[in-house]
């Protein structure tokens, strides 16, 4: 057994405090917060049941994931003509500049707070 292999290997959860599998080794009944949405789950409220491991040599750190119980696990809500128009609101203020008012077909970059014409006007002049 390899030393990061084991490092991320704890199924009594003795070191971390909760049940620990390599990646991709987690047993069956459990998933992870994506793996329950694509199957229209959510995890409703339940503890975390264990986690996956694995070491990330770049950052020299280790990357987890926390993984649900499929069992516990309740469906998504639906979504209601309420949130559908909240949602269209904040995606509208999103591609809206606060500046000049336009409402451009894209979302604004954040890094800038407003439309790239407003954020370097002169460039825009000399052209």
């Amino acid at each position: 057994m390899s030393a990061a292999w084991g490092k991320c290997f704890d199924p009594t959860g003795a070191r971390y405090g909760v049940p620990t599998y390599p990646w991709k080794l987690a047993p069956d009944g459990l998933a992870t917060r994506r793996q329950l949405r694509a199957e229209g789950l959510r995890p409703g409220g339940q503890q975390i049941a264990a986690q996956v491991m694995r070491v990330n040599r770049r950052a020299g750190g280790v990357r987890v994931s926390y993984l649900y119980r499929i069992d516990h696990a309740k469906p998504v809500r639906p979504m209601t003509s309420r949130k559908w128009g909240a949602l269209a609101l904040a995606m509208r203020a999103r591609c809206t500049c606060p500046q000049c008012g336009v409402t451009y077909s894209y979302c604004l970059p954040t890094s800038l707070g407003m439309c790239v014409l407003c954020a370097y006007p002169d460039e825009h002049e000399r052209k």
